[in-house]
């Protein structure tokens, strides 16, 4: 599927393909276009107040003229890590609402 992402002045279309399917546990996805790479949310269970572990991990790779490894670096540690944790909190929001 096409996914349209936006980190700061820079937008690009994000080919993903789901490449794990386990209903209530686990979904991996593979980055294919400009930025490439691998990611997997798992969920897994606390303790019998329903509460859950959401995990997010991603390994992305950058083209040259988004800076290359140097790019992945401080956008991976920096800026995609503090995105993350923003869109997690937002996550969060949505999912205690209910």
């Amino acid at each position: 599927f096409l996914c349209d992402t936006k980190v700061g002045p820079i937008t690009l279309q994000d080919h993903m393909e789901i490449t794990v399917w386990e209903p209530g546990e686990r979904m991996g996805v593979r980055h294919t276009g400009v930025v490439t790479g691998s990611g997997v949310f798992e969920l897994e269970p606390i303790d019998l107040d329903r509460r859950t572990r959401f995990t997010w991990t991603e390994e992305l790779r950058f083209p040259w003229f988004l800076g290359g490894r140097l790019g992945e670096i401080v956008g991976g540690q920096f800026v995609m890590k503090q995105i993350w944790k923003r869109n997690l909190r937002k996550l969060r929001l949505l999912v205690d609402a209910r």
